[in-house]
């Protein structure tokens, strides 16, 4: 059996109160699993954990079979640029750039090449030379996601990418987001408040009562 691209192991957190407790699962290879729960229920938190940028109360978070708390700085940073990608429900673009050099920065700074073909499947090729100002929130959200994407990424970490987005242009970045799972050897944790999104993944959590079920 492959090994885990993703293993949290009786992870607990805490804001002001307890959000969730002992949360185990495991990504796999080729893999989607979508989280859902509803607003509040730390959905958000939890990819949080997952993907280096806070520490769990208790418990332990291991990417591609390494133990994230013993980490240096140094290798959170690396993991950050080449192995994981994030893609947020807000698109973090930079406003004064053209579409095409957005993707670029991700491209240079990961060693990766930008490929025509995923920016025609998320239906941008034709916007790759307007500034980002120009372009409608779903238009923004794919150009996104082709960065993110053309950096390669071994998991993808998704936080509501299709919260903003029409029901078509939803399934069309679902798809692209599942098929790059499919054809690399990469996983896909998405958390969504949307269930018939949730349902195109291979697995499907629910974080309610302080637990992953």
């Amino acid at each position: 059996m492959s090994q885990a691209l993703l293993e949290a192991t009786a992870v607990s957190h805490s804001f002001d109160t307890l959000l969730f407790a002992n949360v185990n699962f495991s990504l796999l290879p080729h893999q989607s699993t979508a989280i859902i729960g509803r607003s509040g229920s730390g959905k958000s938190t939890l990819l949080h954990i997952c993907s280096t940028f806070i520490k769990p109360d208790e418990g332990s978070v291991k990417l591609f079979g390494k133990e994230l708390s013993a980490q240096s700085d140094a290798s959170i940073e690396a993991l950050r640029r080449y192995d994981i990608g994030i893609i947020f429900q807000f698109h973090y673009l930079f406003k004064g750039m053209s579409a095409m050099d957005n993707v670029e920065v991700a491209t240079m700074l990961s060693g990766e090449k930008i490929e025509e073909a995923l920016l025609e499947k998320l239906e941008i090729k034709e916007l790759m030379g307007q500034r980002i100002g120009e372009l409608s929130g779903g238009q923004q959200q794919r150009v996104s996601i082709a960065r993110v994407l053309s950096k390669k990424p071994r998991i993808i970490f998704a936080d509501e990418p299709t919260g903003n987005l029409d029901k078509e242009t939803a399934k069309l970045v679902m798809d692209v987001l599942l098929d790059y799972v499919k054809e690399n050897e990469s996983g896909l944790l998405l958390v969504t408040h949307d269930e018939q999104m949730a349902e195109l993944c291979d697995r499907v959590f629910k974080l309610q009562d302080k637990v992953l079920v």
